[in-house]
């Protein structure tokens, strides 16, 4: 990575990091903003915020992505791209056309959440506009690595 890791740490106070099921469970619904990575130990993937989001905060945006709802969008988006990308994801999704078992969008997006084996953790923020500061902060700092995320 040729970023300084102990940047990004020394910019919020950071949760430690879950994988992504455990994460929508204990996320907060505080506005503020997440990071994630795929695998356990891999890098950084994306940076996201959410902000008061109906008071449901990092916890509702989390589990927008676990419902399938967030497929067009943000890290819904992104992990849908990179699993339609993977011959053995697109094989698996054509087995179950085939044989029947056809899915709704919406669950080809949760099985691509599933695909990725996303870690996240969070940091909690003020209100939205401390949350899109932090995030632009954050992005900043990271500009060198080839993030998800689309806009930059």
């Amino acid at each position: 990575m040729a970023v300084d890791d102990g940047l990004v740490e020394r910019l919020a106070t950071w949760s430690p990091w879950l994988p992504f099921a455990n994460a929508v469970v204990h996320a907060p619904r505080l506005p503020g903003v997440y990071l994630v990575r795929q695998d356990a130990d891999g890098g950084l993937i994306y940076v996201g915020m959410a902000g008061e989001r109906n008071g449901q905060g990092i916890r509702g945006r989390l589990t927008v992505y676990q419902r399938g709802k967030g497929a067009v969008s943000g890290l819904g988006e992104a992990v849908l791209d990179r699993a339609l990308a993977d011959p053995d994801f697109v094989r698996q999704r054509l087995d179950e056309l085939v044989s029947g078992t056809a899915k709704r969008a919406t669950v080809w997006a949760q099985d691509a959440i599933a695909w990725a084996d996303l870690h996240v953790r969070w940091a909690v923020t003020e209100d939205k506009f401390a949350a899109a500061t932090l995030e632009r902060t954050v992005l900043d700092a990271l500009r060198t690595l080839p993030l998800w995320n689309r806009a930059r």
